[in-house]
């Protein structure tokens, strides 16, 4: 943020060189040394008020960072006050603040240049600096405290005595300081072996009394100085380090899409005051296309706040005279999708996070025809909401709503029941009198997956089925490790088959009658064999990169094609519209069929594995054993890294690098960089790297003939993303 009260120096000079290259022109990760320290200093003013020393024999500065800065050049090297000291004649009428920075401290984190100014203004201080309490034995000056912990000197390393050089608080290179002060100081200041030096500054503000304050640095990477080809060296691994931290959540008031809708963490970016501006932005598109009286369906899940922020849209949609549905109740995510569908809506919104863990909250946005907004479609819309503020969002109190009538309440239950029921055969399920039970992960598939199981007259029992919007503790995702509750409850007690749904209900998993989890990839080409084989259905199938290639070796053998496609069920939807494919399935859990919603449905899902054993007379392990003998085997191991935004960049140059070298251990036929970077070798072996859309993860998947070459894929993959 520019203050105009403020100006910046960076002292960028020196002639220092490695290897022939000017110190500061170095790459550093995927910039310059320099390009760091103006990055820094523009978070705080303005180009204008930026002034870069350089040398008078070097002009490869002013050329690498371009028009726009004021460059001031520095005749001779005289030390760091005389280079402070060339602005004098470009700031004679200002008297606001200073901040100087060295050119080659570029490790420096934005948060620490601010703590810096701010502990400068709220103290009132005539000179701040950065200090750093750091175990090594660095040549940087000491700062020497009295017994009230105030500043009484600052001694140079090469004038400190043993004794100070035990000290362990350094002055690590950051100053900001009264503009008029710090000239008038440097101008009555004698050079000391021709040089003036800002410490020398310093030294003199606290013998006159000045107010001289300090902020320190409690990352000790933060103060390095890159002088030398070691140091650099060094400040590559801190910014590796950095990139693969892991990060608490933080986020401003934006809204971003993912693959799978809009998700952020309760109270940082999920907040009402986004909600509102993304259902105006909803509301404007809707407005511009004359679709109002198409109005919209609006549905939640048992997430904290998914009500409230249901509510709050509908107020805005209400308030633009657009008609709106609200849900009676909380409801699984495919029927939201199919509402929208059947009452050909402008939009369905479900405000859920699927399987994030409990502290997220976020929408899926539906078209008409129940299919997810395609991803120009989610730049648009929140480029919009990103430039709204609460002025431009119009909205009306829903109880006013509702007494207009322009809020409807509706309850779309039953009609979805009888919609998935009509794809399945009861009739086959109740004569075969299976034991199922059901873990929804305390989400919203009771209700609707319990009226289908019991009307098929199953024995179906269900547990964390009550509303937990914590969900237990953990991320509601059905995955093995998740679900060993409902695998011990199979194996003891004699059950048929186990499923689960995740958070919103449109994603499954299941667990065969050993209490064995079964994977997704398994449940997909069962399905897709059942389909094909048994219901008699034709048509191809399509799959996302990340999901098994045992679809592929099936669908051969049927006579029919495989489709593959980016990771987002959106992309799934679209191939099989376009395609006329009969089944769409990803190997997180999503699936649908040919005739059904444009979206994956657990519940569906679900009936359709409990008519697959019913009319089938077999086990889930003797179906898998039975499409084994087509197919063949693979195996596949998938690992989660906690990822950074700057990872995103970083991670696909390091692993490229690696492919450069001919590194793989394995000949590559192919490469796809669709979404990730995805290898194919032969047989149908398979390595992918892609950051999740929805969660703050790089994933990574192998595929291969034996568990054992999978991992060895995966290790492989983790050497371009783990720092030692």
């Amino acid at each position: 943020m520019s203050n105009s009260n403020l100006k910046a120096v960076i002292l960028a000079g020196g002639n220092e060189q490695i290897d022939g290259q000017l110190l500061l022109l170095r790459p550093l990760g995927a910039h310059t040394i320099i390009d760091y320290v103006v990055q820094n200093a523009l978070k705080f003013v303005s180009a204008d008020n930026l002034y870069i020393v350089v040398s008078a024999q070097d002009d490869s500065i002013q050329s690498h960072l371009g028009d726009g800065y004021q460059y001031v050049i520095q005749p001779e090297q005289l030390g760091t006050g005389h280079a402070v000291m060339q602005l004098r004649p470009h700031l004679a009428d200002f008297d606001g603040d200073l901040l100087i920075l060295y050119g080659d401290t570029a490790l420096f984190r934005p948060a620490t240049v601010r703590g810096l100014v701010n502990r400068h203004q709220l103290r009132d201080a005539k000179l701040t600096l950065l200090s750093a309490k750091i175990a090594q034995d660095l040549p940087y000056g000491r700062i020497v405290r009295d017994g009230n912990d105030q500043i009484m000197d600052i001694i140079e390393a090469s004038d400190a005595s043993p004794q100070v050089r035990e000290i362990r608080e350094l002055n690590v290179g950051a100053y900001i300081v009264e503009a008029p002060l710090i000239f008038e100081t440097l101008a009555a200041i004698s050079p000391v072996n021709g040089k003036v030096r800002l410490t020398d500054c310093a030294h003199r503000l606290i013998r006159a009394g000045a107010q001289v304050e300090s902020y320190q640095i409690y990352d000790e990477d933060e103060a390095l100085g890159i002088n030398t080809a070691a140091d650099l060296e060094q400040a590559e691994f801190v910014l590796q380090k950095r990139f693969y931290r892991p990060k608490r959540n933080e986020e401003e008031n934006r809204v971003t899409f993912g693959t799978g809708g809009w998700r952020a963490v309760i109270g940082e970016g999920f907040t009402m005051y986004n909600v509102r501006r993304l259902t105006q932005a909803l509301a404007n598109e809707i407005i511009r296309r004359g679709q109002e009286t198409k109005g919209v369906v609006i549905g939640y899940d048992r997430r904290f706040l998914a009500d409230k922020a249901a509510e709050a849209a509908a107020e805005v949609f209400a308030g633009n005279n657009i008609r709106a549905i609200l849900l009676m109740e909380d409801a699984p995510t495919p029927l939201i999708n199919y509402a929208t569908e059947i009452d050909d809506c402008a939009y369905g919104l479900a405000f859920t996070a699927s399987h994030n863990p409990p502290e997220w909250n976020g929408l899926k946005v539906f078209h008409s025809d129940g299919s997810l907004l395609l991803s120009h479609e989610t730049k648009q819309l929140s480029d919009e909401t990103n430039r709204l503020t609460l002025d431009n969002v119009v909205k009306l109190e829903l109880d006013i709503a509702l007494e207009a009538g322009i809020v409807t309440y509706k309850d779309f239950t039953n009609e979805y029941v009888d919609a998935v029921e009509a794809l399945i055969d009861l009739k086959a399920i109740r004569n075969a009198s299976l034991r199922v039970i059901v873990d929804p992960m305390y989400g919203v598939g009771q209700l609707t997956l319990g009226i289908i199981l019991n009307e098929a007259r199953c024995r179906v029992t269900f547990i964390h089925e009550r509303r937990n919007p914590l969900f237990g503790g953990r991320s509601p995702a059905p995955d093995q490790e998740a679900l060993q509750q409902l695998m011990t409850h199979v194996r003891e007690d004699g059950y048929d088959l186990g499923l689960a749904t995740d958070g919103d209900a449109d994603r499954i998993a299941i667990v065969d009658e050993r209490g064995e989890y079964v994977s997704v990839n398994d449940v997909l080409l069962l399905l897709y064999w059942y389909m094909h084989e048994v219901r008699e259905e034709r048509g191809g199938v399509v799959r996302n990169l990340a999901t098994t290639h045992l679809l592929d070796r099936m669908a051969k053998h049927l006579g029919e094609t495989c489709h593959e496609a980016p990771v987002g069920f959106k992309h799934i939807a679209a191939a099989m519209v376009e395609h006329d494919l009969l089944l769409g399935g990803e190997s997180s859990g999503g699936l649908t069929i040919r005739g059904h919603i444009l979206g994956k449905d657990g519940i569906f899902a679900s009936a359709l594995i409990v008519e697959m054993l019913a009319k089938t007379g077999k086990t889930i392990s003797e179906l898998q054993a039975h499409v084994w003998e087509i197919t063949g085997r693979l195996y596949a191991v998938e690992a989660n890294i906690p990822a950074t935004s700057e990872m995103r960049a970083a991670v696909p140059k390091r692993l490229q690098a690696a492919l450069d070298q001919n590194a793989s251990p394995y000949p590559i036929v192919r490469m796809s960089d669709m979404d990730g970077t995805k290898l194919y070798f032969e047989n149908d072996n398979w390595a992918l790297l892609r950051f999740s859309g929805t969660e703050p993860v790089l994933r990574i998947f192998a595929e291969a003939d034996s568990e054992e070459k999978a991992a060895e894929l995966v290790d492989w993959l983790k050497n371009y993303v783990q720092v030692g």
